[in-house]
């Protein structure tokens, strides 16, 4: 008797742990609903406009410019949805561009670097002094924060690591 109780309750938690929803990340269809025009505002330290789109039927990309063009610092800010499979081809590549530069001159202008505590995985990727982007992976859900603009890229880095903090929340 016992061995027949005992298994009808483990038939039971099967079942009860089968019947919940799988947990997991579920993909945003719209990259302006990670962020708010407030907290774009604040990460970067000056107003920004509304985060709008390329077209009106693209959602995958949001930009939130600076009113009338920044003549020093932030110019805008992006973030865009990324597939879920690109995370590790945007790191293969970038490591790719390096060693294929090795020889060139300039090579070091390309640096992929991991940054741990933003989501499952994350990373910097940089080209030269005046582009870095911050791709960000949980779950299925890969995104890319990038400020444009005349700052360092360390400078950039710091807002684009708050920003995605920021947008993960909302994951």
């Amino acid at each position: 008797m016992r061995i027949s109780v005992a298994a009808f309750a483990i038939a039971v938690l099967l079942s009860v742990v089968a019947a919940l929803p799988a947990v997991g990340t579920a993909a945003p269809n719209d990259a302006c609903s990670l962020l708010t025009q407030d907290q774009v505002s604040t990460a970067i330290g000056e107003k920004i406009g509304t985060g709008t789109h390329v077209t009106p039927t693209y959602v995958k990309t949001c930009t939130w410019s600076v009113p009338g063009g920044a003549a020093k610092g932030v110019k805008s800010v992006t973030l865009s949805l990324q597939p879920g499979n690109s995370f590790a081809s945007a790191k293969m590549f970038m490591e790719q561009a390096k060693t294929m530069a090795k020889n060139e001159k300039g090579a070091a202008q390309f640096s992929n670097t991991s940054v741990s505590g933003i989501g499952d995985d994350a990373f910097y990727t940089s080209m030269g002094a005046g582009y870095t982007g911050l791709l960000v992976k949980k779950g299925d859900v890969v995104f890319k924060v990038a400020i444009y603009g005349d700052l360092p890229n360390e400078k950039k880095k710091a807002i684009e690591k708050t920003l995605a903090l920021q947008a993960l929340s909302k994951l």
